[in-house]
């Protein structure tokens, strides 16, 4: 008895209910925690991988410094004024109309969009029509030139260049004046306002119509490229609609230092 007593209590707890075990997702979420507790802790704990993050928050604050208060900011929280980077050269379309009386001399002038009245800049050349619708009869490329020298007045060397009064002006080389910038008056707004649904075209405006003189306005409209070489060289170049071959004429504003 002793014998099976001592049997019974060695193998009867081999055949006892084992304990429940875990569901099978448990072992893999206790992991899942165990490896990404891991990972946060490598991520915190590693000074090699922490640097980039503070650098990125310097990066963001640094940022946040610019938009602020226009200046970068360094580590040391100092500042640095942003210096004014000169005109980048691009190019862009405009709207330019060559008009005037026919006993009369050229103006031109450039608009952003064709229904304002007000055109960004309207230059009067000395130059005669009839001799410009000559000089565009008789070559297929004309060039307008409009010098200003920076020498002879410094004032003129930090003003814009649109801004320049007076400028001496040379039509394909030679020389026939001078242009002025000037203020659309009522007159200009009235005739702008009269083509305001044309882009392109030429033609006579009779007198009377979008004209307070007694003269009929010579006129020719399309679109031509603007290109800003830089802070001394502008341009305008005519485009010929549809791509086809035709006139040339080209206007070019420049300021020598």
């Amino acid at each position: 008895m002793t014998k099976i007593g001592t049997l019974r209590r060695f193998i009867l707890p081999c055949f006892a209910a084992p304990p429940l075990a875990a569901p099978p997702t448990a072992a893999p979420t206790a992991a899942k925690k165990r490896i990404s507790t891991s990972l946060r802790d490598d991520i915190y704990d590693d000074p090699k991988v922490q640097e980039p993050h503070l650098d990125l928050d310097r990066l963001r604050k640094g940022s946040e410094d610019v938009e602020d208060d226009g200046s970068v900011g360094n580590a040391t929280g100092s500042t640095s004024p942003v210096s004014v980077a000169p005109p980048r050269p691009s190019k862009t379309m405009v709207i330019g109309t060559i008009f005037g009386p026919r006993r009369g001399h050229v103006w031109f002038c450039v608009q952003h969009d064709r229904l304002s009245t007000k055109p960004s800049l309207l230059l009067e050349l000395s130059i005669p029509t009839q001799q410009l619708v000559k000089e565009m009869q008789s070559s297929e490329l004309v060039r307008i030139a409009l010098e200003c020298s920076a020498k002879s007045d410094p004032a003129l060397g930090s003003c814009p260049l649109r801004s320049v009064p007076m400028w001496t002006l040379s039509c394909n080389g030679r020389k026939l004046g001078f242009a002025t910038k000037r203020k659309a008056s009522e007159q200009n707004r009235l005739m702008l306002k009269t083509m305001q649904s044309m882009t392109v075209g030429a033609g006579v405006i009779p007198s009377g119509m979008g004209s307070a003189s007694s003269e009929e306005i010579t006129y020719m409209r399309a679109n031509y490229e603007h290109v800003v070489g830089s802070a001394n060289s502008e341009s305008f170049h005519l485009i010929n609609p549809d791509d086809c071959p035709g006139q040339e004429l080209s206007l070019f504003l420049l300021r020598t230092r």
